[in-house]
């Protein structure tokens, strides 16, 4: 098991808290960088909105496939490492795509250079993310769980802290700076995360190698002392030639060589046949665990749930930007009102909804959600200008309440989750959650990209957006339709 060097206050070192925190308001600071990331695409490149909402759901991939990280480092280490060399490789990859869009003109302005280089981007941030969550449940394990909620609290406060941040600076940035100098100016915070990592020490868990190559030492030196004997005892017992004598020792000692060779070839056979194993067991456990009723049922709602409600941000994205003349300052604020909107969200769902049951709290969080297009519908129809009210307000006000709402959501999803989890496999069945959520979310990425195609929705042709609102709005009771999937017992609050 790790042990974390440094503890401060019998707890946890300083340096293992400062990871901790970095990497989680990193995580929430991409909003600083992927705010520039919708303006390259829309006014350098000059994309439909289709093809941004396109080019964001396959950079964003890489975080439908997080077990894949965790069962890798969990199985195979590095160079004696399982968190640490991870988390370094993680780092760069989150750290140079920075870098080369900040420095190269022509990759950047290239939509399948610029897509390819987010996706190895978007890499790094899950990896990064799964490693530091397996490393926060280690050290809890570790202190007796004595500070598991104090470490969670600090993980999402610093998440929430770095989202505030990067959506108030992201917008100020836009407008008095190039956005080659904001990917430049966001890679400090990854060289950063990169030094830090070197500061948590880890205790190597190659000790058994170390322990094997010491046998094989003995080997090789028993094997010496033995072919020594046997010479000693072939010349009192042999009066051959000097050097037929000398020939014999050679050829022992080659023998004893060889074998220590051998024994090495074993060991590194063994140790690829171990991580071989190690890896099957962990694949055949999650998928056994994931194939349960139990299990299978309420995550194939939530999926389904992402799938079946079109994604149109892109859009309307675009429409606020070009119709509604929206400038960035604005924008990152309205993101701000979102981040408040969430810890609303999550403040009401605390304290009045955690013992309602699941599947009403889910009702009504779809309901509610489709009412609240008639806000998008009263922007694009006009018919807030007609009543007085500004643009502004209505786009500031929606937003708070659309992440309040679906945070209404996600609570759920977090405390069922935790619930269905068997012991053993917590961390990789948990980050298998989180990736079919956000697999669920891509997929309706695509099909909001797909509607918005379908309607001919295109820069400068919003003529059709009121009709996807529409649309949208109704694909929000769909989910309603599947609840019987959810556990009709399971309430909001955690068991």
């Amino acid at each position: 098991m790790i042990q974390w060097t440094n503890r401060l206050n019998a707890a946890f070192g300083f340096s293992f808290l400062w990871l901790i925190c970095l990497i989680y308001f990193t995580q929430g600071f991409r909003s600083f960088v992927w705010t520039a990331i919708s303006y390259q695409l829309k006014d350098n490149l000059h994309l439909s909105p289709s093809a941004s909402q396109f080019v964001f759901s396959v950079a964003f991939f890489p975080w439908s496939i997080k077990p894949l990280y965790g069962i890798l480092s969990d199985c195979i280490p590095i160079k004696g490492s399982k968190r640490i060399s991870y988390l370094v490789i993680a780092t760069v990859l989150s750290l140079v795509p920075w870098f080369i869009l900040g420095l190269s003109s022509t990759l950047r302005n290239s939509t399948w250079h610029l897509m390819v280089i987010l996706t190895v981007q978007n890499l790094g941030s899950a990896m990064a993310d799964v490693v530091v969550d397996a490393m926060i449940a280690e050290a809890v394990r570790y202190d007796k769980a004595k500070f598991a909620g104090d470490l969670q609290s600090l993980s999402w406060s610093s998440m929430a802290v770095g989202g505030i941040c990067g959506s108030l600076l992201g917008g100020i940035a836009l407008s008095s700076l190039q956005i080659d100098a904001i990917f430049l100016l966001f890679s400090v915070l990854p060289c950063i995360q990169l030094l830090s990592c070197f500061s948590v020490k880890e205790n190597s868990v190659n000790s058994e190698v170390l322990v094997e190559d010491s046998i094989a030492k003995d080997l090789h030196t028993n094997g010496s002392s033995s072919t020594v004997d046997e010479d000693s005892s072939f010349t009192k017992k042999s009066h051959s030639s000097t050097r037929k004598r000398k020939k014999g020792k050679k050829n022992t000692k080659n023998r004893a060589v060889n074998t220590s060779k051998s024994k090495i070839l074993e060991k590194g056979d063994s140790l690829a046949t171990k991580w071989f194993h190690s890896l099957k067991k962990a694949i055949y456990d999650l998928c056994r665990a994931f194939r349960q009723p139990m299990i299978l049922r309420p995550m194939s709602w939530f999926f389904l749930a992402h799938i079946t409600v079109p994604n149109l941000s892109t859009v309307l994205f675009y429409y606020e930007t070009e119709v509604l003349k929206l400038e960035a300052s604005f924008l990152g604020t309205v993101r701000v009102v979102g981040w408040l909107g969430l810890m609303l969200g999550t403040f009401v769902y605390n304290r009045h909804l955690k013992h309602m049951t699941l599947r009403r709290i889910l009702m009504y969080a779809h309901v509610a959600l489709a009412f609240l297009n008639l806000l998008q519908i009263a922007v694009v129809s006009r018919k807030n200008i007609a009543f007085g009210v500004p643009d502004r307000v209505m786009v500031l006000f929606g937003s708070a309440l659309v992440d309040g709402i679906n945070q209404f959501k996600f609570m759920p999803f977090l405390i069922l989750s935790g619930q269905l989890c068997p012991p053993g496999i917590e961390g990789t069945l948990f980050a298998l959650f989180m990736s079919i959520n956000n697999l669920g979310t891509t997929i309706g990425s695509f099909v909001g990209a797909g509607l918005a195609s379908i309607l001919n929705i295109d820069s400068g042709s919003f003529d059709n957006l009121l009709l996807g609102i529409v649309i949208h709005a109704l694909c929000n009771f769909i989910p309603i339709a599947f609840l019987f999937l959810i556990p009709k017992e399971a309430t909001g609050a955690s068991a």
